[in-house]
């Protein structure tokens, strides 16, 4: 049986409702969350992380995988993977004692949008995924 995760402690960047950051000024609490999900990505290990998933043959990976491939232990990989998920930046899902990862490519083209200094357009939406009834 597959489980999926819903729970997301920090807003995700997804949440963000302002126009982008280069035509209008941004709500201070937009740009707390604008400037969490940036310090998530600051990371060299987790652009990696997300580079690894990403390029990976089914577009998923798994924190065994990840790690033979970064060179960092289990737990801090899993470390590492959970702050891009509670960012809006990965999605997962627990399948018996491996988790599979995936990219929220949303939560990366709201980034984007945001720091496009292009007209206006409609930001994306992230929607967390909800349990599924399985």
């Amino acid at each position: 049986m597959i489980e999926q995760e819903v729970s997301r402690k920090l807003q995700v960047v997804g949440d963000l409702c302002c126009s982008p950051v280069l035509q209008a000024a941004l709500e201070p609490s937009d740009a707390q969350v604008l400037a969490g999900a940036l310090k998530v990505l600051a990371d060299p290990a987790r652009l990696r992380l997300l580079s690894l998933i990403r390029s990976a043959e089914s577009g998923r990976a798994t924190t065994g995988f990840l790690a033979e491939e970064v060179g960092l232990t289990q737990p801090t990989i899993t470390h590492h993977l959970g702050a891009l998920f509670e960012a809006g930046f990965l999605e997962r899902e627990r399948d018996g004692r491996q988790t599979w990862y995936w990219v929220n490519t949303d939560g990366l083209e709201t980034i984007r949008q945001l720091l496009d200094p292009a007209p206006a357009r409609q930001l994306v939406s992230v929607e967390p995924f909800r349990k599924s009834g399985k």
